[in-house]
């Protein structure tokens, strides 16, 4: 019986001929935590009785949540991270690196690999045809110790995609509008995997921003094929010498198989409070929104800022708004200076964070007053996620963000660009 690429993953990771539903034991190629679970992680695995960690060279700690410290005890985590790394001399990447699962994607992760991380976005890695997915702390810690790990092999939902996108329709449309079909829970402890001609014809920054989103419907990982695409980019990072092509076999058994059109697909938003309340954004035209948000892991990279500046160019944000800017990295910010991408932002009224988390989960730098809205490219808009249960989060492409903070109410990007 043929497998999915899950399967092929892990039956070749684990030497064992495995399928859906069986257990897996399988070495870890990085592990990796970030400053809300780090300190936990770090913790654990010293009550554990670990000495070391298995390979220092596989571990990696990110400075990234809270990015700047905006409080003292926040920075005494971080002084935990630091001395931690020192300690074993793993692989620290520090305030103002940028975000975990973007500088993944940049320099650690390649085709086949088991990466854990502990957070639920470290899925974002299987848009390079790793198995990544996000663990508790402690799990994260004997992965970190042992070296290994083990995993349930996940069922699959196979999504194929065909088409060409309407103009101002994007990637991050394609995964609003599959979460909306499947449900937020639809997935659970299942890999999507995409296929189609639709992804491959994508890039990898459109494959990260599905495969960072595919946690929200509960998956386990969401997973893309490593193809000519991927080994495009690897070449780009220097990387090429680590590609593998890793696909699925043609008589592989999935538990469901979902067709879409990408022809057929419309700008898209979640609205308040679960990411699968989705509707085209030209539905919800008119809603008033107080500030708009482009960044974090899901859309903070140079494709991200090149469609935004592209409408906002030349233009001003509404006076009601606030803009952010958020660059998932130094390097995409960087590039995207280079680009003169964020002067254009800047240009329209924007103002530039950090590169990290940043506005996202509400630790500081875009906490929202009662009852104001925010249109974010980010991935969860759960009540309360970006710092105040009396406000309201709904997520969309960064084509109708930037439409919409020029607008000052939420619009179909189709409109003017």
């Amino acid at each position: 019986m043929g497998k999915t690429l899950a399967e092929n993953i892990l039956s070749s990771k684990s030497g064992t001929d495995v399928h859906a539903g069986d257990i897996a034991v399988v070495p870890v190629d990085l592990a990796f935590v970030q400053d809300t679970t780090g300190p936990l992680t770090v913790r654990q695995f010293q009550a554990s009785g670990l000495k070391k960690v298995s390979d220092p060279g596989k571990v990696a700690l990110f400075l990234d949540h809270a990015a700047p410290s905006p409080r003292s005890e926040l920075s005494n985590d971080h002084m935990l991270l630091r001395s931690f790394a020192a300690e074993q001399k793993c692989m620290i990447f520090d305030v103002g690196e940028g975000i975990s699962h973007q500088i993944v994607a940049e320099r650690l992760a390649d085709p086949g690999q088991i990466i854990i991380g502990a957070d639920s976005h470290s899925v974002t890695a299987g848009a390079l045809g790793a198995f990544a997915t996000g663990m508790g702390s402690t799990d994260v810690a004997m992965g970190m110790g042992l070296g290994k790990t083990w995993l349930r092999v996940p069922e699959t939902i196979r999504v194929n995609v065909n088409g060409e996108f309407q103009k101002g329709v994007f990637a991050k449309d394609l995964i609003l509008h599959v979460i909306g079909k499947i449900g937020a829970d639809g997935a659970t402890y299942k890999s999507i995997e995409f296929g189609g001609d639709t992804i491959d014809n994508m890039t990898i920054s459109g494959r990260l921003t599905i495969a960072n989103m595919a946690v929200e419907a509960g998956a386990k990982v969401g997973l893309f094929p490593s193809d000519r695409t991927t080994r495009r980019y690897l070449l780009s990072r220097g990387r090429g010498q680590h590609y593998k092509s890793i696909q699925p076999d043609p008589d592989a058994k999935y538990e469901s198989v979902i067709s879409i059109d990408a022809s057929e697909l419309e700008p898209t938003v979640s609205q308040p409070h679960t990411v699968d309340n989705v509707a085209t954004a030209g539905k919800i035209k008119g809603k008033k929104i107080s500030q708009v948000f482009i960044g974090t892991c899901t859309n903070g990279r140079v494709e991200d800022f090149e469609v935004a500046a592209s409408i906002l160019r030349h233009k001003k944000v509404h006076p009601g708004v606030r803009l952010l800017i958020g660059p998932a990295s130094r390097e995409v910010l960087l590039d995207s200076m280079k680009a003169r991408f964020i002067q254009a932002l800047v240009e329209a009224g924007g103002t530039v964070l950090p590169p990290g988390c940043a506005a996202c989960l509400g630790v500081h730098q875009g906490v929202l007053g009662d009852g104001e809205a925010c249109l974010s490219t980010a991935n969860r808009n759960f009540k309360g996620r970006m710092g105040n249960p009396e406000s309201f989060i709904y997520l969309a492409s960064p084509a109708t963000a930037a439409a919409s903070a020029l607008a000052g109410e939420i619009v179909d990007p189709r409109e003017v660009m």
